[in-house]
């Protein structure tokens, strides 16, 4: 396994915290492209795919798009966009909201839950291409990104 100065070819940093910045920033971008890798096959990108999930952790309830986008991982996306081609591909029901004819009620379908069950299966089976951690290790990862946020 090679070191982040390997990685980037940096014999050091000033500080420990810089290399911390560019080992977070390197190992996000370097994870990024691994669940790319196994996405690909299932013509679904990253933002798409965190919509879905979104929407799966409210079935069978609807959700409107600004509850979308305050749930995204890079709340950044274009959930517009995204909705347009999720519902194009028939994983998500758009329908117009009784309440506010401004807002929509967004829905995943049938064919979203079961092509998510098998984008989950493929990350499970390729979990080891790309997680190197046990539950131990994981675990304080996790805490340590907390913190890292200030949360």
């Amino acid at each position: 396994m090679a070191s982040i100065e390997q990685e980037i070819k940096q014999k050091s940093f000033d500080t420990e915290l810089i290399k911390a910045n560019i080992n977070v920033l390197y190992t996000a971008n370097w994870l990024n492209n691994k669940i790319s890798n196994v996405l690909k096959p299932h013509n679904v990108t990253h933002e798409q795919f965190n919509v879905l999930r979104i929407l799966k952790g409210s079935h069978p309830n609807n959700m409107c798009q600004k509850d979308i986008l305050s749930r995204m991982i890079a709340p950044n996306s274009n959930v517009t966009l995204l909705i347009k081609k999720l519902k194009e591909k028939n994983l998500i029901t758009v329908v117009q909201s009784d309440r506010d004819k401004r807002e929509y009620e967004i829905s995943i379908s049938e064919t979203g839950l079961l092509l998510l069950t098998d984008i989950e299966l493929a990350l499970k089976s390729n979990v080891s291409l790309f997680n190197h951690l046990n539950e131990n290790e994981a675990s304080t990862l996790n805490a340590l990104l907390d913190k890292l946020r200030g949360n």
